[in-house]
Order: C-alpha cells, then structure tokens, then sequence
C-alpha cells in the first residue's frame, strides 16, 4: 500500500448535532451530540487507513485544544506532522435533520502567522520525500493566503508527489494555476473556480491537471482523465448526513489510482465508499459487507453515453 501525506490547513471540530427537524427562532431538542475531529483532509486519512495505507496528517492545529485531533492520532496510528499555532482550532456545528438535511455553521479558524507557515514549509521539505502522495484539503485558516497555498502546491511537485487538491473559491482558483495530479471539486465548485467555461475540463488538462473527479451529490460522479471518462450513479441510501461524503470519494479515488486498478473499478468503489459515508455520522469505512452491496448498485458507465 501506499504512504500518503494529507493535509488539512484548517482542520474543525466538528460538533454534529441530530434532530428530526430544525425550526428556526423556535426551540429545539436533539437526539443526540456527537463530537469529531475533523476538517477535509483528517476525513480523507481516516478512509484512506481503512483502505490499508500508511497515512501522515499535518497543517494547523490550534495549540489550546488539540487533545481530540491527538487522540485520533494515536487511534488511527497515523504520523503527526501538524504545526501547533496559538489559539484554538475552529469548532464547526453541524445540524443534521432526519430528512438528510444538514445545515453547516462554520468558524473561521485560527490565525496562523508567517513564521508557522514557513514552519509548515520546512516540515513538508523534511517529510513529503518520503511519500507516494498528497492530499491537500479545505478551506483556508485566517492569515493563509491563496497564492501561499499555490507556492505549496508547486513545492510538492517539485519534491515528486502527486498532488490532489480538494478546495474552493479564490483557494481552488490559485490551486488549479499550480497544476495538481487530480483535483475534486464539486459542479458548482468548478463552475464558479472557472467562470463557468464551456472548455473546463480541457482547460484544466491544459494545466497540467490528470484527474478530474467532479462530484454532484445523488447525480453522480464524473471522471475525466486521459484514461478514462467515466460516469458514477450511486446506489439509493437512507441519508443520515452528507458531511464527509466528498471526502471519502477522495480516498477511494487515490485508494484506485495508487494500487493501479482498472478505472471502472476504482470509480465504482469509490463511488460506494461515499454511498456509505452519507448513511454514518463520522468517517471510514464501517461495514465491509455493507461497502460491498453498495458497490454493486453503483452503475458505472462511459460518459459519452449521459
């Protein structure tokens, strides 16, 4: 198996709270609490272990409540190249309705100054040699700029990784100028990172961007690469939460395209390893019996034929 850096620049606790129906200004009762380390890329390390890889997690970590990041950690069994920044991490709320609705209130992260950022540079000069590739997730925290996260990116090619980026806005915009081995945006991620360009998917290849993994919730998912142009309807689930579902394509994708498996079958499984993800409240891949049912309602076919 392969050894993967995933990065989370500003990672969450994400603070998960179930209800059978959010009515605003009343007041409402939950079901339950459930509280997670999280933010994209410690989702993605967290399929991306299940799937049997060796997995380095770092970014920003805020110094004053690390201890549940820490022990997910040590849990999972995964490398901990995050740098330590005064303040807090961010604590994100997640109000998950019975009818699959989730509303997202999410803070804005610490503040993170030059001097750890270039700490964070010279952490991944030491350890990205070491990997097969990386995965470079989320939003950006106060004080990291997109041009920042472009000079990452091109340092991490340069260091001989292949890069997968999954972001947003004026971050996905600067992340796709520094050409990245695959990235996955959303529809409405790429038309807005691409002013809605007839030629998007082309301009990117031009880039310099293989894979291009768009997701577009219970419509699918489109994969256009050199290989393989490709098109994913998942199977029908009982939704509990969509949170995480896009992060764990991800995984299943570089899970498929590192093991050098045949294109239909990386897209299938990663396909139903998303299935799966909306079905839990947290992240990973809980029931082998139940990924394998879900992947064979997947029906993959060439794009051409949508």
């Amino acid at each position: 198996m392969a050894r993967i850096l995933s990065l989370t620049l500003n990672p969450a606790l994400d603070l998960t709270v179930r209800l059978p129906r959010l009515e605003p200004g009343e007041v409402n009762r939950s079901d339950t609490v459930l509280t997670h380390a999280a933010g994209k890329g410690v989702n993605v390390a967290q399929v991306l272990a299940d799937l049997g890889h060796q997995v380095t997690v770092g970014g920003f970590l805020g110094e004053d409540n690390p201890q549940a990041f820490e022990a997910l950690i040590a849990r999972r069994g995964f490398a901990d190249a995050f740098i330590r920044v005064p303040g807090e991490t961010r604590s994100n709320i997640k109000i998950a309705e019975q009818d699959g609705r989730v509303t997202d209130i999410n803070a804005p992260g610490p503040l993170v100054s030059e001097q750890a950022q270039q700490a964070l540079l010279d952490q991944l000069t030491r350890i990205a040699p070491g990997h097969d590739a990386v995965v470079v997730a989320g939003s950006l925290p106060r004080g990291v700029t997109p041009q920042w996260l472009h000079g990452v990116l091109v340092q991490l090619k340069h260091l001989g990784l292949k890069v997968a980026l999954d972001t947003s806005g004026e971050a996905l915009r600067a992340g796709l100028q520094a050409g990245p081995w695959l990235v996955k945006p959303n529809t409405e991620e790429l038309a807005d990172a691409l002013d809605n360009a007839a030629d998007a998917i082309s301009q990117l290849h031009q880039q310099g961007v293989e894979h291009v993994v768009v997701s577009d919730g219970a419509a699918g998912v489109s994969w256009y690469s050199s290989g393989a142009t490709l098109h994913a309807t998942p199977p029908k689930v009982a939704v509990a939460s969509t949170v995480g579902a896009g992060d764990s394509l991800l995984a299943g994708m570089l899970h498929g395209l590192l093991s050098g498996e045949a294109p239909e079958h990386t897209l299938r499984r990663a396909t139903a390893i998303a299935a799966m993800a909306v079905t839990q409240i947290g992240f990973g891949i809980s029931d082998d019996a139940q990924l394998a049912h879900l992947e064979s309602g997947v029906l993959v076919r060439p794009l051409t034929e949508q």
